[in-house]
């Protein structure tokens, strides 16, 4: 056994270190710090940043204002706004959850990742874990389709502020931006990704001065943030402000954004442009328009854009216009790496996957999903026709998605951190029940629209476990087809079949079973290449494997007969790329061949027609759904980047 390397080699050169401002760096380190925080700025915080825009004016617009605009109602809401966001953001994402990383990467999938190796050792936990994780990757789905359409909406009707004369083309103005941000999306993020950061500086720099003229001319505003003020309207309104909370959790939108983009920028960027900008510029602002509608009660229509002077509107239009469109840009692009997640650990088929930066892993586009997120951004936007009608549809899935968060908080914050009982509980009910109250909240919406975050869940819960379940019933019937690898090797060593000249590489997925395309060559050509190599590819759950662990050779028994296994292990943020991992492995001396080798290669797929039967184990329909995933599926050589003219399909048909 030779020594291992990495099989995605180069794919972590440019992720930036946790901590990006070491001891000795002196004031370079300080200038490097400033610009990772404002990187940050510019994917990680785009949602939560834009909430202003629509949070506060969906609170005092629900029920035909239910919610008064005098003292006791504003000061209570405006408390429960500011405690939410220091609770569900300051205290569980930004302080406790970017604790709980996985090799460096976070999010609901790496989360419960995380959970499935911390309780590897139990039986039965490892399913229910990623049944967890299915459940939240698929509300964050929904989250991924209806923010563009809110963002880029509650934007542009800025300009029944500014311009009434224009306000019936507000909808195709907000058409025409979204055409553009999702056909753009096959360039990738990375020749504009530099002036992300920049803008959403400004953004929040323009947010925070708006308000705090309003705070400053107002300052008894400031009483809204103490707590007392949010327990007496729960107290004295409980029917009003079980209502009111349905929109409060805007302001909250965008925390799990936080944790997942943790792995491009490491938590200390993020920490620091949080607390040092993002959060005072959010508080200051939501002050600023809860004191414009406490003495301006006619403002709460539009109180965001009320609070900036006249000439200053459109101007902020623009910039706002700008900001949601960064905001839309960071959930899809999170759509696209937690689908990518969800293809390696098997619950999602095969994706075509695009990378679309040589040096930034993280950069990707899923041209088969970015058109389905299109057509369900356009039809949400169109269907619901304003923003205000649209947040009714918006809090579920958020709110859905937070709790699965504290689930698996609490399942992993004993084993890892050895949390003791009090502790579990203390964080069970500070966080849990808030977020839980805010899913009651939200579920009373149900009927106005928020059913429609729940259908989307629905259906990717019913794509993904359907296609896990037939993959395993997939998998039974190959196995029986094809054989002990053991056995057929015997069997070749017998018939004395002629060899042929190169290297023949078969993907499968073990190496105690034959590949049938393997079968398939012997039965109908007769011979046997030189140097056969079965590479079986497994997924880490783990975001990138360390050299040591990538690979795994194995002779079979029989070091001189040309046939051998090799297991390379892709972390599940890692490409995987067949020949360039076979390229890596001979440089290291655990490939009997040269690197060179391979450029003449043939590469055989074992695939047949996937027929759906009467056999028990899977229903009708759900067989039928899978069949038809599976002819939707990637191409497996192009996803594993193996060469067109240089692969052969042979197999046989699969029967599930």
């Amino acid at each position: 056994m030779t020594e291992p390397v990495s099989a995605a080699q180069g794919a972590t050169d440019s992720e930036p270190p946790d901590e990006p401002n070491p001891p000795h760096a002196g004031g370079h380190g300080l200038r490097f710090a400033a610009v990772a925080a404002v990187a940050a700025l510019g994917v990680v915080f785009g949602d939560i940043g834009t909430s202003p825009l629509y949070a506060l004016k969906t609170v005092f617009l629900l029920d035909g204002g239910a919610v008064r605009a005098d003292q006791t109602d504003v000061f209570g809401v405006i408390s429960l706004m500011f405690w939410s966001i220091t609770i569900i953001v300051s205290i569980k994402y930004v302080t406790i959850l970017m604790r709980a990383d996985n090799d460096g990467e976070g999010g609901v999938m790496a989360l419960a990742a995380l959970a499935q190796r911390l309780y590897a050792n139990r039986a039965g936990k490892a399913g229910i874990l990623l049944v967890i994780g299915i459940v939240g990757v698929s509300l964050f789905y929904g989250d991924s389709i209806i923010t563009p359409a809110i963002s880029v909406l509650s934007a542009v009707e800025g300009l029944d502020v500014t311009t009434p004369a224009i306000a019936h083309l507000i909808i195709p103005i907000a058409a025409v931006i979204l055409i553009g941000l999702f056909a753009v999306q096959r360039f990738g993020t990375g020749r504009v990704g530099g002036l992300f950061g920049p803008i959403m500086v400004l953004w929040f720099v323009v947010m925070a001065v708006a308000g705090l003229v309003m705070v400053i001319r107002y300052p008894a505003v400031l009483l809204g943030l103490s707590p007392t003020y949010a327990i007496a309207f729960i107290v004295g309104h409980p029917s009003i402000s079980f209502i009111a909370l349905g929109a409060v959790v805007l302001v909250i939108t965008g925390a799990e954004a936080l944790y997942a983009d943790m792995g491009h920028f490491g938590p200390s960027p993020i920490r620091r442009a949080w607390f040092f900008l993002v959060f005072p510029a959010l508080t200051i602002n939501y002050l600023g328009q809860a004191a414009l509608i406490l003495h301006h009660p006619e403002a709460k229509a539009n109180p965001f854009f009320l609070l900036i002077p006249e000439w200053g509107r459109l101007p902020v239009v623009i910039l706002a216009t700008a900001a949601t469109v960064i905001a839309s840009q960071a959930v899809i692009s999170g759509a696209f790496s937690l689908s990518r997640q969800a293809v390696a650990l098997g619950v999602l088929p095969p994706l075509t996957i695009r990378q679309t930066s040589k040096r930034e892993g993280g950069q990707i586009y899923l041209p088969a999903l970015n058109g389905l997120l299109f057509i369900g951004v356009m039809a949400v936007m169109l269907a619901f026709g304003s923003s205000e009608r649209l947040s009714t549809a918006y809090g579920i899935s958020v709110t859905g998605a937070l709790v699965v968060d504290t689930l698996l908080l609490l399942l992993v914050a004993r084993p890892l951190w050895h949390w003791r009982a009090w502790q579990l509980v203390l964080a069970g009910v500070a966080f849990g029940g808030l977020e839980l109250t805010f899913l009651a909240g939200n579920l009373s919406k149900v009927i106005n629209g928020g059913w429609v975050p729940l259908l989307i869940a629905a259906a990717v819960i019913t794509i993904m476990t359907t296609w896990r379940r037939g993959r395993q019933l997939v998998q039974a019937d190959r196995k029986k087809k094809e054989g002990s690898l053991s056995e057929f090797i015997e069997d070749i060593r017998v018939q004395r079949l002629p060899r042929v000249r190169g290297i023949a590489v078969f993907p499968h997925p073990n190496k105690e079973s034959t590949p049938l395309a393997l079968r398939a060559n012997v039965r109908h050509n007769h011979v046997l290449h030189e140097h056969v190599i079965i590479v079986s590819t497994t997924t880490a759950q783990v975001p990138h494997v360390p050299p040591s662990d990538a690979f795994v050779f194995d002779d079979l028994g029989y070091a001189l007969d040309g046939i051998d296994h090799l297991t390379i292990r892709f972390g599940f943020s890692d490409e995987p790329d067949i020949p360039r991992a076979l390229r890596d492995a001979c440089r290291a001396g655990v490939l009997p061949l040269k690197p060179k080798d391979f450029n003449r290669a043939s590469y055989f797929i074992s695939r047949g027609a996937i027929r759906a039967t009467r056999e028990k184990g899977m229903v009708r329909w759900r067989r039928s759904l899978f069949v038809a995933l599976a002819h939707n599926a990637a191409d497996p050589a192009a996803r594993f980047g193996l060469p067109a003219l240089r692969t052969v399909t042979m197999g046989s048909d699969v029967e599930i």
